[in-house]
């Protein structure tokens, strides 16, 4: 036998095995395991952010786990299984990858990638007239391309796969030059309404934002990497000023600005 197919039978075996002595596995739903599938999924991000394979390799391993708990609960309930979960993502991945898989013809990964969303929405129209999935609709109505877009997704990587998604259907901007001036034209928006005090500083905050992570985009950068990279680089400087000024006797909240600003550019070098 092939030795991933033994080690992931291995796995549901064991899965089954939890799900019908174990007090505690016996004991999940979906909705429980839900919050839990969230945190590994941060968990294996973070590992990828820290270049730790080895920590990469567990958290994989984490959320192969979780897949493997949905696919029981939802034998239990009599709707799906892992059979039908792994077939499933065969038939999409084929039928998505008509370059590989049938006689289309590609030059880049923008053309892959804007055939994956143009498909992905003939499926949905096609669910949707058939009565497969989805909402009730009426005969003309068409599935929106934004409609695979969780809720639920923190709001910046909301808007990159907003962002995404348009362009798969060819809503775009041409040159980055052109998203530069935009970023630059909501900066203004946002100083005039700041200069007015406008009730309407929030949703400019907001353009501001939207513009620059469509810049990032443009320039092949996750903004969403970029600021969690950020947010790494500040902490670890913080903590070296918290640190260094204990050592001196000092306290952040009984210093000076100035103070503080010559501690920052120590921890800028370190």
């Amino acid at each position: 036998m092939d030795p991933r197919a033994e080690a992931f039978l291995r796995l549901l075996k064991i899965m089954d095995e939890l799900r019908e002595q174990c007090p505690w596995d016996k004991k999940q739903t979906m909705e429980t395991l839900r919050p839990l599938t969230i945190e590994e999924t941060y968990e294996l991000g973070d590992a990828i952010l820290e270049g730790d394979l080895d920590e990469v390799k567990k958290e994989l391993g984490d959320l192969i786990l979780h897949i493997a708990f949905y696919a029981r609960i939802g034998k239990e309930k009599q709707a799906f299984d892992i059979t039908d979960v792994l077939n499933g993502i065969c038939e999409k991945l084929i039928r998505r990858h008509p370059h590989i898989y049938g006689d289309v013809k590609v030059k880049d990964e923008q053309e892959v990638k804007a055939n994956w969303e143009r498909i992905k929405l003939e499926e949905k129209s096609e669910a949707a007239r058939t009565g497969v999935s989805g909402p009730l609709r009426g005969e003309q109505d068409q599935p929106s391309v934004l409609e695979g877009v969780p809720k639920g997704l923190p709001s910046m990587v909301k808007a990159i796969r907003i962002q995404d998604k348009a362009r798969g259907v060819g809503f775009d901007w041409e040159r980055k030059e052109q998203v530069w001036e935009k970023v630059h034209e909501e900066l203004r928006e946002l100083k005039a309404e700041v200069d007015a005090g406008s009730a309407k500083q929030a949703d400019e905050v907001g353009d501001v934002l939207f513009s620059v992570v469509n810049y990032a985009r443009f320039l092949s950068i996750d903004p969403d990497e970029a600021l969690e990279r950020t947010n790494r680089k500040f902490i670890k400087r913080f903590q070296y000023m918290e640190r260094e000024s204990h050592k001196d006797g000092k306290r952040l909240g009984q210093m000076t600005l100035a103070e503080m600003d010559a501690y920052w550019e120590k921890a800028k070098t370190m």
